[in-house]
């Protein structure tokens, strides 16, 4: 077993200019690969709403769902840091519910730090997480639960304006505490300018090569998500067609009475073969004399 990763291992890296290896997870046995891979950090992504659930957006996903599927991956991969992403209403209402569900992670699901989208106007819930001890990863670019106010999965932050605030905004977001900023969908000059100016880690998804680390959503990167590609993916499997080929070759093979073959069948005990054919001929024959 793997020592622990910690928040101070990823500052170590950062401070080497070693890469931060990050992936989402949503379940044990992907938390067993990814935890003997050694992934430095895991994600329970609220992206499990799509690639899991088959929503078409991430804002049904509730903090139960959340949970439960934190405490499956936590279970598998015991070494990585794992993160839980903060659901849809689960911090934007006040920052208490904030508190609260984000102390459900940690005391439920043993995470590590949790998640949340937003720029400056989420710096208070980031000060309220920091003063009871819960570390938080900022989420900025291409946030999917603002999704209705970003007019859809578009990239971010490529006219100066935008990308000068995202620049700010992960600023921000470090002063109010946060411990690692995530950097999705905007150009690279972007994640190079503010891996610079930051002090903490900054991970990329579709931020470019510049950032402290990259994270790929699982299902993306095995090819088991077929909806659509995000132009920052790079597949590095392709499942869906190695599982329809599998589902295929099975039904093929039921159809045709090739399974189960005899090496997949269990066979009786020595000698008990002929027992059981005494029983089977004694039960037939007190059936006759029961009903002539």
């Amino acid at each position: 077993m793997r020592e622990k990763v910690t928040i101070p291992d990823l500052m170590e890296k950062r401070a080497k200019g070693e890469p931060i290896t990050m992936l989402t997870c949503y379940d044990y046995p992907t938390a067993l690969l990814e935890e003997k891979a050694g992934v430095d950090i895991i994600l329970v992504g609220d992206s499990v709403g799509m690639t899991v659930y088959g929503h078409s957006s991430t804002l049904p996903v509730t903090m139960d769902i959340m949970i439960a599927h934190c405490q499956a991956v936590r279970r598998g991969a015991p070494g990585a840091l794992l993160i839980g992403d903060m659901p849809y209403l689960s911090y934007q209402v006040s920052v208490t519910e904030a508190v609260r569900n984000a102390g459900r992670f940690m005391q439920e699901a043993a995470c590590d730090a949790v998640k949340l989208e937003g720029g400056r106007s989420m710096a208070p819930v980031f000060r309220a997480l920091t003063g009871a001890g819960i570390p938080a990863m900022g989420h900025l670019g291409l946030t999917p639960q603002s999704l209705a106010m970003l007019g859809g999965f578009r990239a971010q932050g490529r006219d100066a304006e935008a990308a000068w605030r995202v620049i700010e905004d992960a600023s921000i977001l470090e002063g109010a505490g946060a411990f690692s900023i995530l950097l999705e969908a905007v150009p690279p000059e972007v994640g190079d300018e503010t891996t610079r100016r930051a002090s903490i880690p900054i991970i990329s998804i579709g931020a470019g090569p510049h950032c402290d680390g990259q994270l790929l959503i699982v299902h993306d990167l095995l090819g088991f998500f077929e909806r659509f590609t995000p132009r920052f993916v790079k597949k590095y499997a392709d499942l869906n067609h190695t599982i329809l080929e599998a589902f295929q070759a099975y039904l093929s093979d039921v159809a045709a009475r090739n399974f189960p073959s005899p090496e997949h069948c269990y066979p009786m005990k020595k000698g008990e073969l002929a027992r059981l054919a005494s029983l089977i001929a004694s039960a037939k024959g007190r059936c006759e004399e029961e009903n002539p």
